[in-house]
């Protein structure tokens, strides 16, 4: 990322592993085969239950309503800090980057896992400003809505992300951040709060890593804690579903692409102005997530005899722990080290040396392998409990071979381009 904060993604040392970028490729390969096969041997019935779940605590439950209103505001303000950034000088020593780019955009998969899908719900300013203003339900959404509008708000900050110019700087940030809040804004005081539910990308996001939560909420309300699966299992087609987790994921990829040196020398090479290259390249990218992932499933439902254009949004849950594997590989070290600076910066701390003792170019590459190879497993596993749902008994396993071969491109990819950068 350029500008004037450097927002490197990653702390190098993948050579420091050792094992060849080939040997994990094959070993992760091999890791998910056999844990198709155990799969089909040993869990033969569906066993997700998104009302699953140990009821929390009285008293938790009784302090989380409590808190609503306080979570509000405190969202408010910070909508506050960071609007005053941009009355500020526009240098290397303005944290509004790292607010967008570090705390918030990274810090709401942390935020999200470890405290369920209604925590940026509840953050939300503009959702808090629509609540205050329209207090009636507003108009029914479209049927046919969805989520398209958040899959178009993440490609949105994809773009501006990795590859807009000067996208550090402040009057690209807040030109992106206006329009973004006036359109979440417009839409919310037409059709209400229950625009924010699939039309914003953040609270989209946060609903979907928020789903592999402990903590979540059963149909009816109650707080509980319970089996991240059962919670992600939850998930539903709809209209635009897989358009979010493909763009969530073929983003991550580009990003990964985006710092490999091969990459680098065609964008200075072919001729074409820089941010061109880069959202042709963007595009490409989802669009050849979006292909294998369509090419698998619908292979899928046509070998399982279940309905091939039925059968991609069924299985869009199984690729959001793949998503968020990619996330933590490639912005951790980001989070840990700029989000330090980024703090110390809103306090007027311009000379803070960031503490760097659990970031290790070994560490992190051991890190970014497990939680690549972790997500694919899991979603191997959320991909058979639905097939076992959705195809006849004789074809639920026969039926998921394509969407073996999707994970171990998927995963293939993944470990190369995250050894490339």
């Amino acid at each position: 990322m350029s500008g004037p904060i450097v927002l490197a993604h990653g702390v190098g040392g993948r050579q420091d592993l050792p094992l060849t970028p080939a040997q994990l490729a094959i070993g992760a390969a091999l890791a998910l085969v056999v844990s198709f096969v155990v799969l089909g041997v040993a869990w033969r019935e569906p066993r997700l239950d998104p009302d699953a779940g140990r009821p929390a605590p009285g008293w938790l439950a009784r302090s989380a309503s409590a808190l609503a209103w306080p979570l509000h505001i405190a969202g408010v303000a910070l909508l506050v800090v960071l609007l005053v950034q941009f009355f500020r000088a526009d240098d290397e020593d303005n944290p509004a980057a790292g607010l967008v780019y570090v705390l918030f955009w990274v810090g709401l998969v942390p935020l999200s896992l470890l405290f369920g899908s209604g925590a940026w719900r509840t953050l939300n300013p503009l959702r808090t400003i629509v609540r205050l203003v329209r207090r009636d339900g507003g108009r029914a959404l479209p049927e046919g809505l969805g989520y398209w509008p958040a899959a178009a708000g993440l490609f949105a900050f994809a773009w501006l992300e990795l590859v807009a110019p000067d996208r550090a700087t402040l009057p690209v940030l807040g030109a992106w951040l206006a329009v973004y809040a006036a359109a979440m804004l417009a839409g919310g005081l037409v059709y209400g709060t229950a625009w924010f539910d699939r039309g914003d990308a953040f609270e989209t996001l946060g609903d979907l890593v928020g789903r592999l939560s402990f903590v979540g909420r059963r149909s009816d309300g109650t707080l509980v804690w319970r089996n991240p699966l059962d919670g992600i299992a939850g998930l539903r087609p709809a209209p635009g579903l897989v358009a979010v987790v493909v763009v969530l994921l073929g983003s991550t990829f580009f990003d990964a692409l985006s710092g490999a040196p091969f990459w680098l020398r065609f964008v200075q090479e072919n001729g074409l102005p820089a941010p061109l290259t880069a959202t042709l390249g963007l595009l490409a990218v989802i669009g050849a997530v979006a292909g294998a992932y369509q090419a698998a499933t619908r292979a899928a439902g046509r070998r399982g005899r279940a309905s091939a254009e039925r059968t991609p949004g069924e299985l869009a849950h199984s690729i959001v722990p793949i998503a968020v594997g990619y996330v933590v590989a490639h912005y951790w070290s980001l989070f840990v080290l700029e989000g330090q600076r980024t703090v110390a910066l809103l306090f007027g701390d311009e000379d803070f040396d960031a503490y760097s003792g659990v970031i290790t170019p070994t560490g992190v590459a051991n890190l970014q392998v497990t939680v690549i190879v972790l997500g694919h497993l899991v979603g191997t596993v959320l991909a058979h409990d639905r097939a076992l749902r959705l195809f006849p008994r004789a074809r639920a396993v026969t039926g998921q071979i394509p969407l073996l071969g999707l994970m171990v491109v998927y995963t293939v990819a993944g470990l190369f381009l995250l050894f490339a950068g």
